[in-house]
Parts: structure tokens; C-alpha cells; sequence
């Protein structure tokens, strides 16, 4: 297994650094919006976030998978044993509504499993990271204070994250299986985040997501002994696929 406590710093300092620069564009007047391919938009906060992070990432010996450098071929990447996975703006929605509810993603996958992670967000100026034999922790340091605990839920009521942006008919049909259900709206990764804040008890994801998506948090559930549930196999999430796309998922206490 792979030594990843000295990495810790370096991925808080690299989200801090690519929250900077989102919050640079956050407070201007031109996002320098632009539409991509799959007809998702893309700013400038995307784009001066990955690079930042990519400063400080490339004084390590491992490579870099981010949502804005995508096109890395698989026969290039498919023996990579580990690499980091990264989503410089998670939930550019969210970012273009100015409601706060975005993320900056940084995964350490090592051999297609997600073993460190942090998830930033820039406007709360909130910070959650966590690995596997770490534990997981919201706040920079790795104290007993800061340190997260999960909390069995004992109200009787299941409370379920969805989508703030992507809710769809499986998602609610979902939902009505529970008797007394509270559905809890949230963008981007902070929808796993609100599981590790004891506010959630499942999030069910029936729909698209990408590898980039879900990789930081997931590491960060993993050091809660939790996993993310590939719906159709029940085994967890693996990474580095050749078809990057995640399978529908559940993530539950």
C-alpha cells in the first residue's frame, strides 16, 4: 500500500490555491463562459483552477487525470498504477448561479481505487480530506477536534441528498420507497460531504457523473468505512476505466 500522509499538505495547499483562483472569477464580472463538447460550459475558473493545481501536483512523480485535460488516451493511462484524479471546479452550474454550492475535487487513485482525497469549497471556505488508514477530517489539520465521526441517525426520518441540478424521474422513484423520507438539495460533490456532516443518510445518484466527479469524495467516505455502491454490480466505484463514466450509485450509512 501506498505511503500517502505526505501528500496531505500538498493537495490542501493545491485546492486552496485553485479556490483562490475561482473566487478570482467568482467576484469579476466575466466568467469567460464557453460550451463544450457535451454541451456542458466550461469558465475561466475551470480553467486557472486545473492549472493551479497542476503547479503544485507535477512535483510529484505521478500523473494527472483532470476534467480539463480529459483527452488523455487510455492505451496512455491504462497501466498507470497511480495517478491523481482531479476536478478543478466541481458543479460550474452552482458556480454560474453564484449560489456557493461548488467544489474543488483532488483524488490520489491508486490501482483504480481512491485512497486519498480532499474536497474544498471555496465560498464556505470549507475543507474536508481524509484517506484510507488516515481517517477523515474537516478542517486542515489532523486533530482529535476536527476529526469526522459518523452519527447513527435515531429521528426515524431517512434524509436523502439529490441533485440541485440533475434530479430525474429514477431519482424521485427512489425516493417514494421510503415512508417518511427529507430530501436534502445540494450541488456538486457536497452532496457526499453532507453524508460525512451527519446531515445525510443516503445519496442516490441515477444518472451522469464522471470518474473526476466522485473519486476525492469517495476516498474521504472510504476513511469513514463507507463505500459508493455501483447500483447494478454492488461492488464500489472503480476508477480509471477506459470509458470514464461512473455507473448509477448509492451511498449509504
Amino acid at each position: 500500500m501506498i505511503d500517502t500522509k505526505p501528500y496531505i499538505p500538498l493537495i490542501i495547499e493545491a485546492s486552496r490555491d485553485a479556490g483562490i483562483k475561482i473566487l478570482e472569477v467568482y467576484n469579476s464580472e466575466d466568467f469567460g463562459v464557453q460550451t463544450k463538447k457535451d454541451d456542458s460550459p466550461v469558465t475561466k475558473a475551470d480553467i486557472l483552477a486545473q492549472k493551479a493545481i497542476n503547479e503544485k501536483l507535477k512535483t510529484t512523480d505521478f500523473p494527472i487525470l483532470g476534467e480539463e485535460g480529459k483527452s488523455i488516451a487510455y492505451e496512455e493511462r491504462k497501466d498507470w498504477e497511480t495517478f491523481w484524479l482531479v476536478d478543478p471546479l466541481d458543479g460550474t452550474k452552482e458556480f454560474l448561479k453564484k449560489n456557493g454550492e461548488f467544489t474543488v475535487n483532488i483524488a490520489l487513485i491508486h490501482k483504480n481505487e481512491p485512497v486519498l482525497g480532499v474536497v474544498f469549497a471555496p465560498t464556505l471556505d470549507e475543507i474536508y480530506f481524509g484517506g484510507i488508514n488516515h481517517g477523515a477530517y474537516k478542517d486542515e489539520t489532523m486533530d482529535r477536534e476536527h476529526k469526522i465521526k459518523l452519527v447513527k441517525n435515531k429521528t426515524g426520518v431517512t434524509r436523502i441528498a439529490t441533485s440541485r441540478s440533475h434530479i430525474n424521474e429514477e431519482t424521485r422513484a427512489y425516493i417514494q420507497q421510503f415512508d417518511d423520507a427529507k430530501v436534502v438539495p445540494m450541488g456538486s460533490s457536497l452532496k457526499f460531504m453532507l453524508i460525512a456532516d451527519n446531515e445525510v443518510d443516503i445519496y442516490p445518484r441515477f444518472g451522469p457523473t464522471m470518474e473526476w466527479d466522485t473519486g476525492a469524495a469517495h476516498a474521504i467516505l472510504k476513511a469513514l468505512d463507507l463505500e459508493v455502491i455501483n447500483v447494478e454490480t454492488n461492488k464500489p466505484l472503480t476508477y480509471n476505466k477506459e470509458n470514464l463514466r461512473n455507473p448509477n450509485f448509492i451511498v449509504k450509512t
